[in-house]
Order: structure tokens, then sequence, then C-alpha cells
């Protein structure tokens, strides 16, 4: 069943273009995963302060596991955006068909 990840980021203004620059860069990057049905990196219209949102799907939770356990994850997300946030809220579930 096909597995959805929705994220919501909230940072400081002078960190937004580094992480805009990140989250894209893992667009181009899960893409390619065989496992990946979407990924798409949005910017928050209105917020306060810089804010994204990521709508991810992917063909099972095993390919969304493969995801989060890759290289290019533990870079751009763990190693990049993930120490430069100020709010991190993520939703997951299955996608009813």
């Amino acid at each position: 069943m096909p597995y959805a990840v929705i994220a919501h980021y909230r940072c400081a203004a002078r960190d937004a273009a580094l992480i805009r620059e990140a989250l894209l860069t893992m667009r181009e990057h899960t893409l390619r995963e065989p496992g990946n049905l979407a990924y798409e990196v949005h910017a928050e219209d209105g917020a306060g302060q810089p804010a994204f949102i990521l709508y991810e799907q992917y063909t099972d939770r095993a390919a969304f596991d493969a995801h989060a356990a890759s290289e290019h994850f533990a870079e751009h997300i763990l190693g990049t955006v993930r120490p430069r946030l100020t709010q991190r809220d993520v939703l997951f579930g299955e996608v009813l068909t």
C-alpha cells in the first residue's frame, strides 16, 4: 500500500536559503529512488518565519525506510536541514485507494 509523509519545517531567516537548496537537492536524489512516487517541496505562504512543507509518497513503508537510510538523507536532511530547524512536524500515513 502506498505510504505518504507530510513534513512541516520552520527555520530562522538566515538558514532559509541553505535549507531550500538542501531540500531541492534531496528532491533530485529521492525522485531517482526505485520506491519513490512523489517528493514535492513547497514554501509556506504567509508564515511568520520561513517554512517549508514536504509531500512525499513511496510504494510502501519499506521504500520509505530505504529512503531514510540513504546516504543523501543522512547528508542533506540529518546533516544540513534538521540541525537548523526551529520546528519540525512530520505526519506518516498509508494512502487510501
